[in-house]
């Protein structure tokens, strides 16, 4: 088998990142739709989320979102390059997904 055989063969045989889209989910979007009016709510009436729940639903909304920060990796071996988003799990990035190809 020759050179390019062999890297063509083990191109596609190599899993690949498939980043994911929190911002699809149904959960992200109705949390986001409703969160700002409910934490408008409860001010109105004089009361207040504690600060780690809103905390917890401030990094649900960044998290695994390219705007709120990201790395750029580079595959040693084909060197396509991708971008990871950042996780609120605060330990790097955002979990990747890896499919065969």
């Amino acid at each position: 088998m020759s050179a390019l055989a062999l890297r063509k063969e083990s191109a596609i045989s190599l899993p690949h990142y498939v980043r994911q889209k929190p911002e699809q989910t149904l959960l992200y979007q109705i949390i986001e739709q409703h969160y700002p009016a409910f934490i408008s709510l409860m001010e109105q009436q004089g009361r207040s989320l504690p600060f780690y729940v809103r905390q917890e639903f401030d990094d649900y909304l960044k998290c695994g979102r390219l705007e709120h920060g990201f790395i750029r990796v580079q595959c040693t071996g084909c060197h396509k390059d991708g971008l990871i988003a950042f996780s609120c799990k605060r330990r790097g990035y955002a979990q990747a997904v890896v499919r065969g190809g």
